[in-house]
């Protein structure tokens, strides 16, 4: 092939993908269909719905644009993800979605410079899992008399709560059944229950970037597919 016809082909390629050489990438949270409508924005994403692990990143919203604020490794549930509204509680799958930070906990103290509701972990502290509970889906301290102990988790039993912020799935109208304590947390040893996890240091230094003023929001999902994180 002449090297004139490799040339166009060339460049009739980078037009169809949408880029031209030298133009920088489209940051992720501007191919999103919504971010929530703040400021700040953590994507979790995921190569596909088996994967167990993939990566996280914090984002600012700066005079219009999307800028990286960080980025880390990130854990997701033993058996991948699923579509957050069709997801069963006890699969062990991480739910995907765009969901709001309620608060932030611990078991060790909040870090300087945290600016979220930040709940410190005590004995006492639970959070309530039974379906039956009309504490479903709710940090509870301590455990009320119609929430199952065998159902919910005892916070301060897990050090992966070192440090967590709550995702708002199925949070604000809980679907009993659906699933519930799907944080964003520490580390653990390896794949999570559903929750999403990165390493301590990280998490250390998104509660300190994290603003409350400014809406942060999470997604969750995959590179393409039924769960693609652009769909949310």
């Amino acid at each position: 092939m002449r090297p004139s016809a490799v040339v166009a082909l060339v460049s009739a390629s980078v037009c169809l993908l949408g880029f031209m050489p030298g133009q920088a990438p489209v940051p992720l949270p501007a191919q999103l269909a919504d971010t929530g409508g703040g400021a700040q924005l953590i994507t979790a994403q995921a190569p596909d719905t088996d994967a167990t692990s993939g990566t996280l990143t914090w984002w600012d919203l700066r005079d219009g644009q999307w800028v990286q604020a960080g980025s880390a490794p990130a854990r997701f549930g033993a058996n991948g993800l699923v579509e957050g509204q069709s997801r069963t509680q006890g699969t062990k799958t991480t739910p995907t979605g765009l969901y709001r930070l309620p608060f932030a906990f611990g078991i060790k103290a909040a870090p300087n410079g945290t600016r979220f509701e930040y709940r410190a972990v005590k004995g006492s502290s639970w959070w309530c899992e039974d379906p039956d509970s009309t504490a479903y889906n709710r940090w509870v301290d301590p455990l009320p008399a119609d929430c199952r102990a065998a159902e919910s988790e005892q916070l301060s039993s897990y050090g992966t709560y070192a440090y967590g912020l709550v995702i708002g799935f199925n949070y604000d109208e809980p679907v009993r059944g659906r699933g519930a304590g799907i944080f964003l947390h520490v580390n653990g040893k390896a794949a999570t229950a559903g929750c999403v996890s990165v390493p301590e240091d990280a998490m250390q230094r998104i509660l300190t970037w994290a603003d409350p003023d400014r809406k942060p929001h999470v997604a969750i999902g995959t590179t393409d597919g039924a769960t693609a994180i652009t769909r949310y």
